[in-house]
């Protein structure tokens, strides 16, 4: 019925102390033995999924919410905003926080942010960060989180860009990409290239940028821990990230 297991990272496939269990690990194992392709379906940039990328072994990965494309080491799809529109959407959050907010940005082979406190501090696994004022900032890039106290000036930066924003449930970030780079997006690349159907995709997600990924798929499940928008819009909801609950869904229903 499956030929290609879809997986969000954060609130999905990792705990909430950002570790992916033994169980887990193992019933993806098996299902790559029975012939399934296991993919990796994330908001995060490269760097930042890196250690997760590298413990599961994906044959694919979606990365920066669907801006990157890797099939193995073959890029198959890539949607980057080019350094005048990066510098726009930089601009524009300046401007509407008086300067006050921070920002990241992933580029195709780093992750860049005017962080006040250290990253690593905050989140540990996170990977390899550069520090930047923006200042001369001139790089084409992949995804934009801007830190916001509201989405109406989410808004009003996806106006003046002409782009793709969403929101994140945990604190007050938003993405922005190019309009076509979502993860739903992205799947369409991967079913041309691949030969394979939208209804052969097994998707699990939990977030507002999981939403169109488990809809375009042939089922999408939410986590236990989803946001209420993913759990009604989904084809079934199984456990939290802290119950395992990719694994029980895979347990119950492939192996």
């Amino acid at each position: 019925m499956y030929k290609l297991i879809l997986l969000d990272l954060d609130g999905t496939l990792l705990r909430s102390d950002k570790t992916i269990s033994g169980r887990t690990v193992s019933a993806l194992s098996e299902c790559r033995k029975r012939g399934y392709l296991v993919g990796v379906s994330t908001a995060r940039g490269e760097s930042n999924a890196s250690q997760y990328i590298g413990q599961i072994v994906p044959e694919l990965v979606i990365s920066s919410g669907g801006a990157l494309v890797r099939f193995g080491e073959d890029i198959l799809y890539c949607a980057a905003f080019g350094p005048e529109e990066t510098r726009k959407i930089i601009d524009a959050g300046f401007e509407l926080t008086q300067g006050q907010c921070e920002i990241t940005v992933d580029t195709l082979d780093a992750h860049y942010w005017n962080y006040k406190e250290d990253p690593h501090i905050l989140s540990p696994d996170w990977g390899d960060v550069r520090y930047t004022d923006y200042k001369d900032f001139s790089l084409p890039s992949l995804k934009i989180s801007i830190e916001l106290p509201g989405k109406d000036l989410a808004e009003e930066i996806a106006r003046r860009a002409d782009c793709d924003w969403a929101r994140f449930s945990d604190g007050n970030w938003y993405k922005f990409s190019r309009r076509d780079a979502t993860k739903e997006k992205a799947i369409g690349q991967i079913t041309a290239a691949l030969g394979i159907s939208a209804d052969e995709i097994l998707a699990f997600g939990d977030d507002y940028v999981d939403l169109g990924m488990l809809a375009v798929s042939g089922t999408g499940v939410a986590m236990g821990n989803a946001i209420p928008e993913v759990k009604q819009a989904a084809d079934a909801v199984t456990g939290s990230n802290d119950e395992d609950g990719v694994a029980v869904y895979l347990e119950e229903n492939l192996l």
